[in-house]
């Protein structure tokens, strides 16, 4: 009875209001511009574009003035009457303005939505690893050559190369399950940063569209269906480094406003690193998109992408190789003060020059996106990549044997998936009810998948671990989210399904788990949310063959209470508590298996700032603070391993009218336990780098200079049991990778 009360009420109101519907998109490239703010002279009354750009107002009056604001565009104000079947508005790029930015009450789970558009508009980037460190508190580090997927550290997890955060680019996963290297291995090196449209993340298990690896959070990246203009790059710097980039249109203005576009990009790098032992770092990537309306209700696109690497690495280098006085742990677990070894090497040095690997990626993506009227989208997304990865590492030396410890790791991979979404947006009144259900499978097969130990000229001693996997996982969601108000109200619930199979060996699970978001705004200076959700952890297929009973995959519990608040007209602030505990967390031991550790939980605080200082200068501050811990450990005890506990970023970036823009950013990592009982420490670090480019219209340059202070850091540290030539005994103690050091490199770009 409460329900058809309040449904008739709605269509009461609903009778006495005139809508208007619309739909905003960029003035150059035609594309529909997402999270656009619609506001009406009607206080109160304001609107959000959806990913196809549509909005609609349900107003009282006949004919409104509308104002269209979206960071990176100008501002823009229409008469409009409600007797337009849809209106197609047209923005052009314009300054970023923190004044026109409002909290929206349309965000749904994207709270971070105007921290990543923010960043993207003002901070230069030139590689993946740029567009990674955009997000709050997430930080990388490289620590077997240049090569390699990055190590991933954000709130309170070490997440290995992507264990714990779900990586994507346009849907496409770029976590590798069952990888040989690491659970979740997410090498986004085959993404040429240039053509990034937009990236947006989101913290916790709280999204009913993500599911594996999304137990931290994830990140998605999304590339341009259309470039502005066409460009050829060039850069070098020190240490032999070189990059060339050119993007180029195919087609011409014409089929741009028939709805057809296509383009082409490519890159090669190439890099000896610091290193005594030069790196010979060389890359290639490929990348091409072709994107057309086929008619007014379907959207057809089509990209492809490659990339091949390879590198040698100077690999981990053990404290006591390059200085007196490093701490280790004596067979008793406490940590003593140990000599230097007898024939030091610097920082940049190498023990074992055997290690280095090659690597190469392909990727396939069509995407079809139907309008099938009545505010009603289905999207359906293809996709298929083959893999190749070879690896040599050696950080143990002759602590395992006599023959050096090396080892190789080897594998090939055919990935398949498919993901489909069908959405739907109510408008009942002055309230909004957006349905979407969706449906994804994804399939792995590995080939040649090993890990062995060789000599140094890589001849095969014998197989540490040996065997190919298959893998699927298959998912199902729903997700309502009701706009009443000021009130948002999200929940969701997501079904996946499990089948591991590895030496004719199969185990099979289903997972569900639940979503609720609540968000309230109370205007449009002030909104608060609380984010809560069950997800799970990700497990390899062999950890989930031979776990005996640890469990499969085990689940993860979290919950945020945030707000995003903006105080002052130009500043805007996004701070959050949290909360997760994990059932059961999988780890790497010091044989390179991975092993249950058991339950852990983690608290903390997130808090980003921007402020807009004059019309061209902004400054940005980001603080997380975690407290990682096993769950059933004792006040000051049960550490977890290089979980991070507080990081920081910051800095300013200016944006001036005659073309000189960049910024000048920090990045700062405090000292973290270096294993589980406290008695080593990975030692911290505080590295600036900075930015400066000359724009016009035809061409740039531009300067980039990181570690610009010299300082000396350690890029990465973890726990080994290493043994170098002529000692008598294996030591447990830290090695790291050294950072690098001031490395200045320049950059001329042509547009047309």
């Amino acid at each position: 009875m409460l329900l058809v009360i309040v449904v008739m009420a709605m269509a009461q109101a609903a009778s006495a209001q005139k809508i208007y519907k619309g739909k905003v998109i960029d003035q150059t490239t035609l594309e529909p511009v997402e999270y656009a703010t619609v506001r009406s002279n009607i206080p109160g009354k304001t609107a959000c574009t959806d990913r196809f750009g549509h909005f609609q107002l349900s107003l009282t009056t006949d004919t409104a003035s509308l104002q269209i604001t979206y960071i990176g565009y100008s501002a823009k104000v229409i008469k409009a009457s409600s007797s337009n079947k849809r209106i197609v508005i047209s923005l052009s790029r314009g300054a970023v303005d923190l004044k026109e930015v409002q909290i929206s009450r349309n965000l749904n789970n994207a709270s971070f939505h105007t921290l990543s558009a923010l960043d993207l508009n003002l901070r230069p980037v030139n590689s993946s690893q740029d567009l990674m460190r955009l997000v709050p508190g997430l930080f990388i580090a490289q620590h077997m050559g240049g090569g390699k997927a990055e190590q991933i550290f954000i709130r309170g997890f070490d997440a290995d190369h992507g264990t714990d955060i779900n990586v994507s680019v346009d849907g496409m996963p770029v976590n590798m399950v069952s990888h040989i290297h690491g659970q979740g291995y997410s090498d986004l090196h085959f993404l040429i940063p240039e053509t990034v449209s937009t990236f947006d993340y989101g913290k916790g298990p709280y999204y009913t569209e993500k599911g594996d690896f999304a137990t931290a959070g994830y990140l998605n990246f999304t590339t341009k269906d259309v470039l502005d203009k066409s460009m050829v790059s060039l850069e070098a710097g020190r240490f032999n480094t070189f990059r060339g980039m050119a993007m180029l249109n195919l087609l011409d203005s014409a089929a741009k406003k028939r709805g057809e576009n296509w383009y082409i990009a490519g890159e090669y790098n190439y890099t000896d690193g610091p290193f005594t032992y030069a790196e010979h770092y060389k890359r290639f990537n490929a990348f091409s998109k072709y994107t057309k309306q086929l008619d007014a209700n379907n959207k057809l696109s089509l990209s492809a992408s490659a990339f091949t690497t390879n590198w040698r690495a100077s690999g981990e280098i053990p404290e006591r190789a390059v200085a007196a006085g490093a701490t280790a742990i004596d067979e008793n677990g406490n940590p003593i003060k140990i000599p230097e070894y007898a024939n030091p090497i610097s920082r940049f040095g190498t023990i074992d020059s055997a290690q280095g690997g090659k690597t190469s990626r392909f990727n396939f993506i069509a995407k079809l996106n139907t309008d099938l009227g009545n505010d009603l989208n289905l999207e359906n997304q293809a996709y298929y990549t083959h893999y190749n990865f070879l690896l040599h590492v050696n950080s143990s030396f002759f602590a395992e044997d006599s023959l050096g410890g090396e080892h190789q790791q080897n594998q090939s991979r055919d990935m398949y998936g498919y993901n489909g979404k069908l959405s739907k947006r109510s408008y009942l009144g002055n309230s909004i009810l957006t349905s979407a259900v969706g449906l994804g499978t994804r399939f792995d097969r590995t080939y040649g998948t090993y890990r062995s130990n060789v000599t140094e000229q890589y001849q095969l001693i014998d197989y540490i671990e040996q065997g190919n996997i298959k893998q699927n996982n298959s998912n199902v969601f729903l997700d309502e989210t009701l706009q009443a108000g000021k009130w948002l109200i999200n929940a969701g619930v997501r079904l996946d399904y499990f089948n591991f199979n590895w030496h004719d060996t199969t185990k099979t699970d289903a997972v569900i788990s639940p979503k609720l978001n609540i968000q309230y705004t109370a205007n449009d200076k002030v909104q608060f949310y609380l984010k809560t959700g069950k997800g799970f952890h990700s497990n390899n297929a062999i950890t989930a063959i031979g776990n005996n009973n640890q469990g499969t995959v085990p689940a993860a519990y979290g919950t945020d209470l945030g707000l995003n608040w903006k105080p002052l007209p130009h500043l805007y602030v996004n701070a959050a508590l949290w909360y997760l505990y994990l059932q059961q967390e999988y780890v790497y031991d010091d044989g390179g298996d991975i092993v249950a550790s058991g339950k852990t939980k983690r608290y903390g605080f997130d808090v980003s700032a921007r402020y807009q200082l004059t019309d061209w200068l902004f400054a940005d501050l980001n603080v997380n603070l975690a407290h990682p811990r096993l769950a059933d450990s004792a006040k000051n005890t049960g550490y977890l391993a290089l979980a991070p506990t507080f990081t920081s970023t910051g800095g300013l970036d200016f944006k001036l009218q005659n073309g000189i823009n960049g910024g000048l950013s920090y990045r700062y990592l405090h000292s973290r336990p270096g294993n589980n009982t406290g008695t080593l420490t990975a030692d911290g670090y505080y590295v600036t780098d900075l930015k400066i480019n000359y724009t016009q219209k035809r061409y740039e340059f531009g300067l980039t200079i990181e570690n610009l202070f010299n300082t000396k850091w350690n890029e990465f540290e973890a726990e080994e049991v290493s043994q170098m030539r002529g000692e008598s005994a294996p030591i447990d103690q830290m090695s790291f990778t050294p950072g690098t050091p001031f490395a200045a490199k320049v950059r001329v770009a042509v547009f047309f």
